[in-house]
């Protein structure tokens, strides 16, 4: 079985992978009650998918209880520029660097399923796996961790001393029963850059996330108008944020994307706030076709960039802004309202 792990986390690699690691689905027993503490707490705002399939997501043995081993996957991202740099340019906006091409759950899945079938082909007739990217209740970070991956950081994500942090997660459950890797530690030691550079405070404590402040849930997962205390901090980030991931001293040693795919697109890098927020639905899903910016649809977009062009204070935006106040979606049109006003 060892050499049929060998020869696997090769295949891994020559098919684009960074990182392979194994795991038992029982090797993350904490994370269960990490989850429901989360829950709990009620840090997880509108992601109500969250608690209702807590115990799948607490028990991978759940999700198909004839799963005997557990193969993680990296696959890198890395951005070639500084993802902080366009933060300064407050009449461009910022989108995190993983959602500047194509939807990574379609460039991942393909390479799970790839080897996958390899795995098949070399295993026994009895074989069976399940591949997973994302979107199924699975604890991707913590099996990583325990598959030696990389571990979770004080801002929860993961990161790896040999890959820095900007790399996507894939999971294939299987049958086979395969030879563990060891788990990894933390280390962070007494670092604290994650937390310090989050412009709204979204750590309560190191390892520790209030989803309702990251801004990565605001700009994506939450429904309605953000709270306006909360939208200064937004600066002209309008899809996601990379600030605790960029700030992160392990990225000196990462290596490059392995994808074409992953590279930005000129037109998403700094695009100009003035024209995304004339965007209508059918202009939005055009612009964004095969993007994961594209789920979020055309007026939480909106909304997004109208805050960005209220942090702007730029005038210049304001008959865009104008144009909006009288918008159907209501949320649109508290924005526009409160762009004109920050501007004003």
């Amino acid at each position: 079985m060892s050499t049929l792990k060998e020869t696997l986390r090769a295949e891994a690699v020559a098919i684009g992978f960074a990182k392979i690691g194994i795991c038992r689905p029982s090797d993350i027993p904490q994370a269960g009650e990490r989850l429901r503490s989360f829950v709990a707490a009620g840090y997880h705002g509108q992601m109500g998918w969250l608690e209702e399939r807590i115990d799948w997501r607490a028990d991978p043995s759940a999700l198909w209880p004839e799963a005997r081993s557990v193969i993680m996957l990296a696959d890198l991202y890395t951005p070639e520029e500084d993802p902080l740099a366009v933060l300064q340019q407050r009449d461009r906006a910022a989108i995190s660097v993983y959602a500047q091409n194509k939807d990574y759950h379609d460039v991942v899945k393909k390479r799970l399923k790839r080897l996958g079938r390899w795995m098949l082909d070399h295993g026994g007739p009895t074989d069976q796996i399940k591949v997973f990217v994302d979107t199924a209740p699975v604890m991707e970070k913590p099996l990583a961790q325990a598959a030696g991956l990389g571990w979770q950081g004080k801002h929860t994500n993961l990161l790896a001393r040999d890959l820095g942090n900007f790399f996507f997660l894939g999971a294939i459950f299987t049958t086979l029963d395969l030879e563990p890797d060891s788990a990894e530690v933390s280390h962070c030691g007494t670092c604290t850059a994650c937390l310090d550079i989050c412009p709204t405070q979204a750590f309560p404590a190191p390892y520790q996330l209030d989803a309702r402040r990251c801004i990565s849930y605001l700009t994506i997962e939450h429904k309605g108008p953000i709270e306006p205390a909360l939208r200064p901090a937004l600066g002209n980030r309008i899809y996601g944020c990379d600030d605790c991931l960029a700030i992160c001293p392990w990225n000196k040693f990462a290596k490059s994307a392995s994808d074409i795919r992953y590279a930005g697109r000129d037109d998403l890098r700094a695009p100009n706030l003035g024209e995304l927020v004339t965007l209508d639905d059918t202009q939005f899903r055009t612009k964004f076709s095969g993007s994961p910016i594209k789920r979020i649809g055309r007026d939480r977009f909106v909304r997004n960039v109208l805050y960005a062009i209220g942090n702007s204070g730029d005038a210049k935006l304001i008959e865009q802004a104008r144009a909006l106040v009288d918008d159907p979606d209501a949320t649109v049109a508290d924005a526009a309202k409160w762009a004109l006003e920050q501007i004003k």
